[in-house]
């Protein structure tokens, strides 16, 4: 594994993959990683003093632990073969996953300070799915986890990218709780192509330019947002889809601003 400034390269093996922890890359409320299980294989793990959002990439398994059991989870094959299924785990709850074929599993931590919600499978038709933007910059966004569900930090959703398309435009940025125009929540992409070798543009930048960064993303990549505008493209004759874990301190919500410069594309 290595690393830029905000961008994390990753070849993943089997078990468990850490990405970043809290605390790295100015990101205050989030912890990643991704779980790598061959088929027969088992893990064993405790959310402590956390929450954690289980989302299967790919592959099927059971999960069972403190006072719940889910018998399928998972069966796409990859992001790219349909809608996900979603664990959410409250604090100090044991678990173990058995891998009934090769999973992965991008792994979502957050400290918790309180009960949550009970341990819960959210299915695939228990998200929404809906369409942003026009022209060049369309994508299709699926919701598992918001507001509405009681977690303490957590929003989660897929995007998932046209070949050669714009996405997270015109830039936007989630960085003060001044609701309802924009909600302060650190965000994670964590990226995957069709075909694999497939590449996307990730750009962070703030208005001061203390952050001006642009990068180059590729599969398995991650990218640690903790502020600024973060606009995304993918390479055209790929399909890029990207897993956003958006955590927020004292609101949830999909409430954004737009860099005043670019706005003025969505009247056009």
């Amino acid at each position: 594994m290595s690393s830029d400034k905000f961008l994390v390269h990753l070849a993943p093996k089997d078990g468990y993959n850490p990405v970043f922890e809290r605390g790295q890359y100015n990101m205050k409320l989030t912890s990643f990683a991704v779980l790598k299980i061959a088929g027969g294989g088992t893990y064993a793990g405790s959310t402590g003093e956390t929450e954690v959002a289980l989302v299967l990439l790919g592959g099927r398994c059971a999960m069972k632990g403190d006072g719940f059991e889910f018998p399928e989870v998972g069966g796409r094959l990859n992001p790219f073969d349909g809608a996900p299924h979603t664990v959410y785990l409250p604090r100090r709850t044991s678990y173990e996953i058995a891998a009934t074929t090769d999973v992965e599993i991008a792994v979502n931590i957050a400290p918790a300070s309180r009960d949550t919600a009970k341990p819960t499978l959210i299915t695939p038709e228990m998200t929404r799915s809906f369409e942003l933007g026009r022209d060049n910059f369309t994508r299709r966004a699926t919701v598992m986890l918001d507001e509405k569900f009681d977690s303490e930090h957590f929003y989660i959703g897929e995007g998932m990218i046209p070949s050669g398309n714009w996405s997270g435009y015109p830039p936007h940025r989630h960085d003060v709780d001044n609701p309802p125009e924009e909600i302060d929540m650190e965000e994670t992409y964590f990226y995957l192509f069709n075909p694999p070798q497939g590449f996307g543009i990730q750009k962070i930048y703030t208005p001061d330019g203390r952050i001006d960064e642009t990068y180059t993303v590729k599969n398995y990549d991650t990218v640690a947002i903790a502020e600024g505008y973060h606009p995304l493209c993918g390479a055209p004759g790929y399909d890029m889809y990207y897993l956003w874990t958006m955590c927020g301190q004292n609101n949830r919500g999909l409430i954004s601003s737009m860099d005043p410069a670019h706005k003025w594309v969505v009247g056009k």
